[in-house]
């Protein structure tokens, strides 16, 4: 039996990209802002098997904790009472940045968002017990369809904005893990299909140093750009994810030569 859906979210870039790819499967989904979803009187019983939170509060990104701005938060108590799953959408950065992360390893956010993240985790999971799926997210690349600001910039938003100028920020040593947009999307839907729950790390489990990836993303690019210093005000931090729990789950092919083909793909898409 096809699990049953609910993305709350529509206009967000992983929220577009998980209803096109679940659109592709044919999978029992539905959309929803959040607006909508927590204006619905009705518990989310026997409707929704799971519920993808892609949705967030401009001032929860911004500003200091605050429990009216949590979105998942907010989410966990109206559907406290059901047997519905959250599936949380958290940050590699509720830890501190080093080689081989594992999911246990101490929690040690250094921004503010970060720390929003961590506490939200903490809430969800006091709330919801066993009934949520919190996935620690690694850079996703992908690109971005639209010119609409963000508030939350990904390594891919930060090297498309800097190219149209015809400039490209030398990362020198620095490597961080990624994961694809497309490959996201295949995780979380095998996740679900599998009836997980807990948390997860989700990225290649490689070191990938940066201008590699640069590179690939420039890949079709024709026109001369500039090579310039990194702003010091950048996340010059080096990491890795360990994904051995989330491979052992879904078992999946998940390589940097998958990373590499993506990357390819975006560029031609971009610049041709």
């Amino acid at each position: 039996m096809k699990k049953k859906i609910l993305i709350i979210g529509q206009k967000g870039f992983i929220s577009r990209n998980l209803i096109e790819s679940f659109k592709k499967k044919k999978l029992n989904f539905s959309s929803l802002s959040f607006k909508n979803f927590i204006n619905k009187s009705y518990l989310y019983n026997e409707e929704f098997d799971y519920i993808i939170n892609c949705s967030s509060n401009k001032d929860y990104i911004k500003n200091r904790y605050q429990p009216q701005n949590d979105n998942d938060l907010l989410i966990a108590k109206k559907i406290k009472k059901s047997k519905t799953k959250l599936v949380m959408l958290s940050s590699r950065k509720v830890y501190k940045a080093k080689f081989n992360i594992k999911e246990s390893h101490k929690k040690n956010p250094s921004c503010g968002y970060s720390r929003n993240k961590l506490q939200s985790e903490i809430s969800i999971k006091k709330i919801l017990q066993n009934k949520f799926l919190i996935l620690r997210i690694s850079n996703i690349i992908g690109a971005e369809n639209n010119n609409k600001k963000k508030l939350h910039k990904t390594f891919s938003d930060i090297f498309f904005e800097t190219i149209k100028l015809g400039l490209i920020y030398k990362n020198g040593d620095i490597y961080k893990d990624f994961i694809s947009i497309t490959k996201f999307c295949e995780i979380t839907h095998a996740l679900i299909k599998k009836n997980s729950y807990g948390v997860f790390n989700v990225s290649i489990g490689k070191k990938i140093y940066t201008d590699k990836v640069i590179k690939w993303l420039n890949f079709y690019n024709n026109k001369k750009v500039k090579f310039i210093n990194m702003k010091s005000t950048f996340n010059n931090e080096s990491f890795t994810l360990n994904n051995d729990k989330l491979m052992k789950t879904i078992k999946i092919k998940n390589s940097i030569n998958d990373l590499r083909k993506e990357c390819l793909i975006i560029s031609k898409n971009f610049f041709t």
